[in-house]
């Protein structure tokens, strides 16, 4: 004899794990705060004006 499903519940966990996928997307995207990305953001741009100022040659001369 089969097994007898309630159609409601499989779509309620079908939802329920759609919305988890996503979340798991956003956390991802949107996880960090705005004061860590703006650090990082800063020490990024740190680092590249010092990787820049130690070049021998200017950007216009190759």
């Amino acid at each position: 004899m089969a097994e007898i499903i309630n159609l409601r519940d499989v779509r309620k966990a079908k939802a329920r794990s759609e919305k988890e996928a996503k979340a798991a997307d956003n956390r991802i995207a949107f996880g960090r705060p705005k004061k860590a990305r703006t650090l990082a953001d800063a020490k990024k741009a740190i680092e590249v004006s010092r990787h820049e100022g130690h070049k021998l040659m200017g950007p216009d001369s190759e």
